[in-house]
């Protein structure tokens, strides 16, 4: 018996993530929309920037992420930086808010992507980086670019 693949189409990425922090512990979990919000989602009107999620009453929320106002919704559109419930298991945020509380990590969006229709997030439980380790970071990734270069050169 052949399985389906989940067809995925990422909406929104965090590029500043992996920048900023130590992406440790990544989590996928649904996102409660209202009224128009999908199809804004769907069009790919989401932004990061700012955006991080809280956990509060054992419910994870994410704050400060930007869903455009779909363009025909007129009297259905919602507050476009609204406060959003998060759709995770209560053991994953246990351990979630068990990280954030006890060692000082921080919760970021990492991705919106849909899979099979459906919206769903990348979370990822952080460390910020220091200055030095960001320089480290781009250190490497230049010198990896680098040496594919030299490689394209030779071939």
């Amino acid at each position: 018996m052949a399985e389906k693949k989940a067809k995925e189409k990422t909406v929104a990425l965090n590029r500043k993530a992996s920048h900023e922090y130590f992406l440790e512990e990544r989590f996928e979990c649904g996102i409660e929309l209202t009224g128009t919000e999908i199809k804004s989602v769907r069009a790919g009107k989401v932004q990061f920037k700012d955006a991080y999620i809280s956990i509060v009453h054992n419910e994870a929320w994410i704050k400060s992420m930007h869903i455009s106002a779909y363009k025909y919704g007129n009297v259905f559109n919602v507050d476009e930086t609204r406060d959003r419930k998060l759709l995770l298991h209560k053991y994953e945020i246990a351990k979630m808010y068990q990280k954030v509380k006890l060692k000082g990590y921080s919760l970021i969006p990492t991705r919106m992507y849909l899979k099979n229709g459906m919206a769903k997030m990348e979370v990822a439980l952080a460390k910020g980086k220091d200055f030095y380790d960001k320089r480290q970071t781009e250190k490497l990734r230049d010198a990896k670019r680098e040496m594919e270069k030299a490689l394209k050169l030779h071939h």
